[in-house]
């Protein structure tokens, strides 16, 4: 699984406004209602609902906030760069300014994992975070999200 399997330009949210976790969930869950055949109410439930078996701050600046849907045919994705870093109850305690939402078919299993390993394994990178956080406007994240997975099938 590819990062361009989970996201398109129209899922890139460049300057989300928000100044709490529950905020910029809010948030992420009206643009993911466009997306997918959810509504906003129910995206936010079950992301509040994630949310509350422990944080989805990966640390570094780092959130994935993700959620299971039955009426899904694949995984999609939805990456947001904050306007200002937000406390996310993060695991190194550092604030937030990079979140992709991860939302996933109920019925997913391993599809799941490997979507939030790529994701994962994609944001741990320091560099690449680097170039998020320094780059102009939804056309350039994509870009850098997106060139990864060239240069992973040209290796």
């Amino acid at each position: 699984m590819e990062i361009t399997d989970l996201i398109n330009l129209n899922s890139i949210v460049p300057d989300l406004k928000a100044s709490s976790k529950k905020q910029a969930l809010q948030e992420l869950a009206g643009y993911a209602e466009n997306i997918i055949p959810v509504t906003h109410h129910d995206i936010l439930d079950v992301l509040l609902e994630r949310e509350r078996l422990g944080t989805t701050g990966v640390g570094h600046g780092v959130a994935i906030p993700h959620g299971k849907f039955p009426n899904l045919d694949r995984p999609y994705g939805i990456f947001a760069r904050l306007e200002h870093p937000i406390d996310f109850d993060s695991l190194d305690d550092q604030p937030v300014d990079l979140v992709f939402l991860l939302l996933v078919p109920e019925t997913a299993g391993a599809d799941h994992l490997k979507a939030l390993a790529k994701v994962s394994r994609t944001l741990r990178d320091k560099d690449i975070c680097e170039k998020l956080r320094g780059s102009e406007g939804g056309d350039a994240i994509y870009a850098i999200l997106t060139s990864l997975a060239q240069t992973s099938h040209a290796a």
